[in-house]
């Protein structure tokens, strides 16, 4: 009963955020208190349930392929920052809507990517290494291309998102980690809920601050939306098309697309909060958890389920 319950809340994924999503834009105080350290705090659990799911052993799943896992984290943090600097450039947005905007798209693969790829019947062993090595990756790596791209639009210091991302990733992965090795019996108890635990503080996380921005969004953002639709949609095609062409397997082309296409926004939202100036540069990680969540849930459909 209870396992049924949190699997199907987690199955749910792209209609809560929706559902969520829309509700702050009608009434922002539903969702605008959960805000401030609370954010923080919110994807520093959603890191710790993925760190609580993952064991030292798990790394070996790296090892087993690691072509499929190099390729498509290359992909990641190769195509994804092009496009978002390029759309944030093609659809003239303003400085903080475009940071927000290369910041997204600079971040690593996030729990939701796990979700689908369960969803989807993709190759979720894979799915998980990815999504853990390219947030290792993101310490460095996001930090370094979102100051790297964004020169032209304002100063983003790499070494204020390095603190930041070492403080909600790596930190409470780690301590996930250390849990799981040395708690078994208890992490066990606690792996079912991770998942659901995820989805609800995403959700928050998401309209949050899509009701802080309701105006801005409402009165400007339209370019901002038409970006990220082509940044996400992009992100599944050219991920899935590249690696099929690489690798010539189906099923982890399709994995790979959907670890390419959805970013860790959770992320996103707060490294903008804690490290650019103006707020609304957290808007674009908090759409961008909207969009990609709903091309994810159509993917599931259109992918070809494996028998």
């Amino acid at each position: 009963m209870l396992s049924s319950v949190t699997e199907n809340l987690t199955r749910a994924f792209p209609f809560l955020v929706t559902a969520a999503a829309a509700t702050a834009l009608y009434h922002p105080p539903l969702f605008t208190w959960f805000s401030g350290s609370l954010i923080t705090l919110g994807l520093g659990g959603i890191m710790l349930g993925m760190g609580i799911t993952l064991r030292w052993e798990d790394f070996k799943e790296v090892g087993r392929s690691p072509r499929w896992v190099f390729f498509g984290v290359l992909l990641q943090f190769t195509v994804m920052p092009f496009l978002g600097w390029l759309l944030g450039v093609l659809f003239q947005l303003p400085p903080f809507f475009a940071v927000g905007l290369i910041l997204v798209s600079c971040c690593p693969g996030g729990t939701a990517s796990n979700v689908i790829a369960y969803l989807a019947r993709a190759h979720l062993a894979l799915s998980v290494a990815m999504t853990t090595v390219s947030t290792l990756a993101a310490i460095v790596l996001t930090p370094l291309l979102t100051s790297s791209l964004s020169g032209t639009y304002v100063a983003v210091a790499a070494s204020g998102l390095f603190f930041s991302t070492v403080k909600v990733v790596l930190l409470p992965i780690a301590l996930g980690i250390i849990i799981n090795r040395y708690l078994p019996r208890t992490t066990q108890k606690c792996i079912p809920f991770a998942p659901p635990i995820a989805v609800i503080l995403i959700t928050l996380i998401v309209a949050s601050i899509i009701g802080k921005g309701k105006e801005i969004i409402l009165s400007a953002g339209l370019h901002l939306v038409a970006a990220l639709l082509i940044l996400h949609l992009l992100g599944f095609v050219l991920g899935y098309f590249f690696s099929l062409w690489m690798l010539r397997q189906p099923e982890v082309s399709k994995t790979i697309s959907i670890e390419v296409g959805m970013q860790n926004s959770g992320l996103g939202v707060v490294l903008a909060q804690e490290n650019i100036a103006n707020p609304m540069a957290a808007i674009p990680a908090a759409i961008s958890s909207l969009v990609h969540s709903i091309y994810g849930s159509i993917f599931t459909v259109i992918f070809p389920k494996k028998k």
